[in-house]
Formats: C-alpha cells, structure tokens, sequence
C-alpha cells in the first residue's frame, strides 16, 4: 500500500511538472512570435540635399536660349547670369551642376516629374506657384516691357493692346500681364522666337523681361523692334524646387547669402548688366 501511495504521488509530480513545462514553453513560443511580428521602425526617407550630396550632382533645368540669363555663347557654351550664379552656389554646396535643357513651357512638368532638382531661368515668385512649389530668396529683380516694332505708331502703352497678338511663352507672369490688358496670346518657346515673330510682324506685341531686352539690343542694335513702356511692379526671381525640398532650398539661400556678403552675387550681376540687379 505505502509503495503504491508513494508511486501515484511521484506520476502525479511529473505530470504536474510537465504541464508546467509545457505551458511555460508555449508562452514563451509566443512572446518570441509576438515580438518577431513587431514592426521593424522604418528607415528615415533620404532628403533631397542629401541625394544631392551622396550623388555628387545637382540636377538644373534652363532653357539655354534666353540671353543674357541662360543661353550659348559663339562657342556653343553654354553661360549666362542664371548660370553662373546656380553654378557658383553648387560649387559651394560642393556638388557639380549638371545642367538639362528644355523649352519653358515644358520645364515645370521636368521638375515635377524629377528630370532636374532645380530650375535656374528667371522664375518668378508668384503666389500661385508658391502653393506647389518652394522658392529660393530672390538672386534678381525686374521689370516688365512692353515692345512692339518700330514701324507701330498705335501702341502707347499697355492700355493699347487689348486685342493686339502677344508672342508670349504660356505659363510666364509675362503672359498675365499680357492678359490682364485683353490681348491676344500668341504662344512662343522661348525669348528668341517672340523677337523673330515680332521682327517679321506676324504679332503686334511682346511683354518681356526688361534686361532681357536691353542685352539683346545691345547685341543687336538694328534690330527693328523699340521698348514702349515699362510695367511698374517689380518682379523678384528665385530658384524653384518641388514642394518639400526644404533642406536644399536652405542650402541655396545659405550658399547666396555668403555670395551676397563677400560680394561675389554683385560681381557676376554686374559683369553681364552693369549694375547691381540682385537686390
């Protein structure tokens, strides 16, 4: 009797103990389940400076063609204001420029679709393009002319071209003005092509930018095209990005400010206008 009592109560012993080692076994298979189906933390997403950097690169689209800003010079260089600003602050940012050119009407869709970082062609600061893009602090200020051949005895001002045809490229804050005082847009790719339509008179008007027009006057004096009048807003020009490139934004208006301070921003403005036309 006692060595049947003493056996029941050693198998009721091992079984217990089993099911304790079973039990622990299964809960800590699954504390190790719960914590292999944890989340891993998601890698921080590469900033555009950053791509910029590691790439060695800085990807800028212009339209080469919209002297004295960005065009090519008797050697098929290509040079300009725009250039060589955007080209000394990726030297400072110690990157290399890498330049794509396209027409202007098609250099927005290039930056949205990630074919550059940056567009370097007299851009602007509008409102309505600071809601889907960032901007630069501004490398250039000008005013908007009014130009018409010089055979035109009619047009005295912008409040005479209502009407009239316009060679304008169709997204510029050129066009509005133009539109704003009821003329008719004619819609060109660049600045040469609204002189060569202007010249042959198959449009009545151009609005264009001001130092723009005086470079090319003064490159080409006899040309038959005369400025009318200017617009009295100034427009102030920056460096546009994708919405959200604020780093390189900061990068840019860093590298320009160190530029306007040593006084090398003035020095290249004045080389291809003869004034300061940066602030």
């Amino acid at each position: 009797m006692k060595k049947s009592l003493f056996t029941a109560i050693v198998s009721t012993l091992v079984f217990a103990l089993a099911g304790c080692g079973s039990a622990t076994t299964s809960q800590t298979h699954q504390n190790h389940e719960a914590s292999s189906s944890a989340p891993a933390e998601a890698p921080k997403e590469q900033s555009l400076l950053d791509k910029v950097k590691a790439d060695g690169k800085l990807l800028i689209g212009t339209e080469g063609t919209y002297a004295p800003f960005t065009f090519h010079d008797t050697s098929g260089k290509l040079t300009g204001y725009d250039v060589e600003v955007v080209t000394e602050v990726a030297k400072r940012m110690g990157v290399e420029p890498v330049f794509q050119e396209t027409q202007w009407d098609a250099m927005f869709a290039g930056l949205d679709s990630k074919r550059f970082d940056v567009i370097a062609n007299q851009v602007g600061i509008r409102p309505d393009r600071q809601e889907k893009y960032d901007f630069s602090k501004a490398y250039t200020v000008s005013t908007a002319v009014l130009v018409t051949h010089k055979d035109n005895t009619t047009v005295k001002g912008f409040e005479d071209i209502k009407g009239l045809k316009a060679a304008q490229t169709l997204t510029s804050n050129l066009t509005d003005i133009a539109k704003k005082n009821g003329a008719e847009i004619v819609g060109v790719e660049g600045f040469n092509q609204a002189m060569d339509l202007l010249v042959s008179k198959r449009v009545d008007i151009t609005i264009n930018d001001g130092l723009s027009l005086l470079d090319f006057l003064k490159q080409k004096p006899d040309t038959p095209i005369k400025i009318i009048a200017k617009d009295p807003n100034v427009a102030e020009n920056g460096f546009m990005f994708r919405k959200g490139s604020t780093e390189l934004v900061d990068a840019f208006n860093s590298a320009l400010e160190e530029m306007r301070k040593d006084g090398t921003l003035k020095k290249i403005s004045e080389k291809w206008f003869g004034a300061d036309v940066s602030q």
